[in-house]
């Protein structure tokens, strides 16, 4: 399953934007602390928002259905932040 993620993460990786517009980040909680927001990855290509916000969504449910995993993936739009 993790060759799935990596071949994922190379189709979605895109021309990089400077500025932040249009950008998604993905993150997941801890199984120690449900409440925790931990930076995962950020996609944030020229390609868009509806783009950047379908592979962040895409690779979230993906981590999400690996055999198992406990904690939480779910994406958020915009750049990281803590």
């Amino acid at each position: 399953m993790r060759w799935v993620l990596v071949l994922t993460l190379a189709f979605a990786a895109g021309p990089a934007r400077s500025d932040g517009a249009g950008s998604f980040t993905l993150y997941r909680n801890s199984v120690l602390d449900a409440g925790a927001r931990i930076h995962v990855a950020s996609f944030d290509t020229a390609h868009g928002s509806g783009y950047n916000r379908e592979n962040c969504n895409l690779v979230a449910s993906l981590m999400q259905a690996q055999e198992g995993v406990k904690a939480r993936f779910w994406c958020e739009a915009g750049a990281f932040r803590e």
